[in-house]
Parts: structure tokens; sequence; C-alpha cells
């Protein structure tokens, strides 16, 4: 996590060479025009497509958003991240690549965003997090007024103002209450329910037991006790899930965050639906669930790759065209 994304208060929003793998293209950025072919012989860049691509390197994940000059999705992979953040930076891209299986391309820019972001050797720019996330969830959701992210190490509130622009934030990356490690270690360890079935078992509930602490060792104690009282599983699951709520709220109060409308929730657990449930309930407030959770900060450094490319080209992006 860089300063600048610490500092709470109004924002406005390499390596030149790159190679594939035998079976694909390998090209020179920047060669007045020109790529190379598997033959190492020049190819005219006619029909040719320019990609961007969005690498966040994230505490558990490590995603790859790559898009071409018009802006669209043409490609998205997830892997675990592992010890070594550059290598998990290169085998995504790679994997993107792969998949889309296109011969030619130029990729013309990478950026990088993540906690490992300044760990990837092949970006071109280091994006600080909570801009990305909001780059990336205004193209999907233009008019969003709150974002909020639940990552693996943290969790992030943005306050937006309908128009794409960042008017404040915060976010907890100094402890891990209400995070994917949160739940991670509450309903994996002490439940034994994976955490995508963690939603479905929670809406069973008639009765949401109270965890009253937000701290991962002390919500942990609780869960234990109401476990040798007999309390049903899909009780504590809940009230794990209320305790989220609970975290979210009055972190983002404590921030003077207003919650504008629409909430839209993203990060590895924007598919559980009780916990939609549970911000709602908290909130008072309608709140939308990410369709594509793990993908926004990623679009977002792609995003802004695409759009410092497109300057120093002289040329507008198609949405301001």
């Amino acid at each position: 996590m860089g300063p600048s994304d610490r500092t709470k208060g109004p924002c406005r929003s390499g390596h030149g060479l790159m190679r594939f793998e035998e079976r694909f293209i390998r090209q020179q950025v920047g060669r007045g025009g020109v790529m190379l072919d598997d033959n190492h012989s020049e190819t005219s860049l006619v029909g040719v497509t320019d990609l961007f691509a969005g690498v966040d390197v994230g505490s558990t994940t490590t995603k790859v958003v790559l898009i071409d000059d018009a802006g669209k999705v043409v490609g998205f992979e997830l892997i675990d991240t592992g010890h070594d953040r550059n290598r998990s930076g290169e085998e995504v891209l790679d994997k993107a690549l792969n998949a889309i299986g296109k011969r030619q391309v130029v990729l013309r820019k990478i950026f990088s965003t993540g906690y490992g972001r300044r760990s990837f050797l092949r970006s071109e720019k280091a994006v600080p997090e909570i801009t990305c996330h909001a780059r990336g969830t205004a193209q999907i959701h233009p008019d969003v007024g709150t974002i909020i992210d639940i990552g693996g190490q943290d969790i992030k509130v943005i306050e937006m103002d309908g128009h794409g622009g960042i008017v404040n934030f915060d976010m907890n990356d100094k402890c891990a209450a209400g995070t994917g490690r949160f739940f991670e270690v509450l309903s994996g360890r002490l439940l034994n329910v994976r955490i995508d079935d963690l939603g479905p078992l929670a809406l069973k509930s008639a009765n949401p037991c109270l965890i009253s602490s937000t701290c991962t060792v002390f919500a942990e104690s609780e869960i234990i006790s109401y476990l040798s009282e007999g309390v049903p599983q899909e009780d504590i699951a809940m009230g794990i899930l209320e305790s989220v709520a609970k975290r979210i709220w009055a972190m983002g109060r404590q921030a003077r965050i207003d919650f504008r409308e629409p909430i839209v929730i993203s990060g590895g657990l924007a598919k559980n639906i009780a916990l939609k449930r549970a911000c709602q309930e908290r909130f008072g407030k309608e709140v939308s669930l990410e369709e594509n959770p793990r993908m926004p900060a990623s679009l977002g450094a792609a995003l802004m790759a695409r759009d410092e490319y497109l300057a120093r080209q002289g040329r507008e992006t198609v949405e301001n065209a």
C-alpha cells in the first residue's frame, strides 16, 4: 500500500520489450510501427490489434485484464498469488494471452496495481489501488456512489461523485477484520465451511448470533463458545456476516462517508448474497454485488494504461470522442 493510498480526502482521478511464448507473436513496442513475427522478421502492423494490460497483484490472487483501444475487455484471468510477486504477474499475463489465442496483437502498455504492484517488473507504472478500483468500477457502473471492496487483507470504502470522481475513502489495511483472511479463519477453520458456501448457509439462519468483536482473534473466541453451546452453524454464519456489515458501516461513518447510492460491493466476497442482505439491513439502502467482483482494479489499471498511450498519440478515447 503506497502513501498516496493512505491519504484521505478529495482526489481526482518497462520495459518496452514484451515477448510472448514461442507460439505467440514476438513484438517490439516502439519500433516505428513494426513488430517481429515468429521468425524474427519484420511484419507490417496493418490489421494488428493494440492491447493494454492491467495487472492486479493482490495479497491472495493476481488478476489481469486485457482491453483494446476502445476499452473493450478481451481477456481476464486470475491465479493465486505466489511468494514471487513478479512471477505471479508474468504467469497471469501469459495465461491471458494464451486464452485469447491471438497472434496479431501488440501489447502497448502494462500498468500494475495491488499490494505487489511494484514487484511486477514488466509494469510501466504502478498505480494506487483506490484509483484503480474507482476507475474500473465507474467504467462498469458510471453513476456509482459508493464502492465497497473486500480484499484478502483489507476493506476499502470509496465515496464517488456519481461521475467517476473520488470524493473520499477509507480502508482498514492495519487490521484483518472483515477481510478475506477474516472469513478464511472463521468460516473455514471453525465452521468447516467453504467461503463460497457461507452465504447459502447464512440465509437459512432464523436467529443470527451476535459477534460483538470484529477482531479476528476475539471473534474466533466468541464462535468457539457458540459452537460449544450448540448454536446452529447457519446462525453463526449470519452473525459473522452481520458483524462485517457493521464494521463496514462504522468505517465509512468514521471517515464521514455518506454511503451514497448506488452502492456496489466488489472483491472475493461479492458473490455472497447473505452479505448483501446484511449490508442492506445495516445501511438501510439498496446494495448491488459486482457481477465480476475481482475485475475492477485490474480493469482500472488497463484503462489508465490505454488512456495514457492514446493521449501521447494525440488520440481521444472512445468515451471522450
